[in-house]
């Protein structure tokens, strides 16, 4: 079908539904006297009446009402189409692709990712680990997630944990035995777990800082870990003190199970950030995940 027919018939339906120019005509956002004059040039190409035209109404013809009775219903499965088509558009779809590292992932990420995709299971979602910083745009990632310290400054940052703070832990066992650390230096007394950095090749160095001075130590212990997880379990078992984001072992410390020691030496620092490019585009499963991980005073952490 030509799309002046389309128009035009589309016009005719119209009016006979209305029947009344001025009310198609305000019903289609034209002018009576356009919707009148293409009514016309369709009667026109056709040659024959298809509306009978009253100071008072407008009614079909006998083949304007034949014509109305042979074309309505497939105009009906078009309107059906679209408004099908828009209900598809609106519904929140798609594959979404996050570079993110350990433990962000299992501890702040899925849980959330996890409730999403129950709640919308046309959204599908990749999740990869990567210990170091990688390129989001260039290796085709819809995001990243890294503390925020680490999120370069042309990236839109949203928060998904509250602000961090490390935290120096051990068993209560531990500290029976060896004592409590109180400043860094202390730290040359005790077995301290050491974490291996897999992007540098070197041993993280435990960063302190307190009433403006910042002191960072190389510690010494039997054991190097490049699992933070790892690390957490070694504490949890008593091997050594573990220097970790204490959103880490939140559960632990809850319990008991480790304590803190030195948290007058461990200022908080930006926590977890969800970052993409500024200039994306972006879907409507897209900005539900944002939604759904973004953190601010009032959620708590929630």
């Amino acid at each position: 079908m030509r799309r002046e027919h389309y128009n035009d018939l589309r016009a005719l339906m119209v009016v006979a539904q209305e029947r009344s120019f001025t009310r198609a005509a305000a019903q289609l956002g034209v002018s009576q006297a356009a919707l009148s004059y293409t009514v016309r040039m369709l009667e026109q190409r056709l040659g024959i009446r298809l509306l009978t035209r009253t100071t008072r109404s407008v009614t079909p013809t006998e083949a304007g009402v034949r014509l109305l009775a042979q074309v309505g219903p497939h105009f009906a499965s078009i309107d059906t189409a679209i408004h099908d088509l828009g209900e598809l558009r609106d519904r929140p779809s798609g594959r979404l692709r996050i570079n993110s590292s350990d433990p962000a992932s299992e501890l702040v990420l899925w849980p959330k990712v996890a409730a999403l995709m129950d709640a919308y299971p046309d959204i599908e979602v990749e999740i990869a680990d990567q210990s170091g910083l990688t390129d989001i745009v260039a290796e085709g990632f819809d995001a990243g997630v890294r503390l925020g310290e680490q999120v370069a400054k042309d990236m839109i940052a949203v928060p998904i944990t509250p602000p961090l703070r490390m935290a120096v832990v051990g068993t209560p066992g531990y500290f029976r035995r060896h004592g409590v650390p109180r400043a860094p230096q202390d730290l040359t007394a005790h077995d301290c777990i050491n974490m291996r950095l897999l992007t540098q090749g070197g041993l993280y160095a435990w960063e302190f800082e307190r009433a403006g001075r910042s002191v960072n130590v190389q510690v010494a212990g039997r054991l190097t870990l490049s699992s933070v997880r790892l690390i957490v379990q070694a504490a949890l078992q008593g091997r050594g003190l573990a220097c970790v984001p204490d959103l880490i072992v939140a559960e632990a410390l809850e319990t008991k199970r480790l304590v803190r020691a030195m948290g007058d030496w461990c200022p908080p620092f930006p926590g977890f950030h969800l970052y993409f490019p500024s200039r994306r585009q972006n879907s409507l499963a897209f900005t539900l995940l944002v939604d759904a991980l973004r953190w601010n005073a009032e959620s708590l952490g929630a």
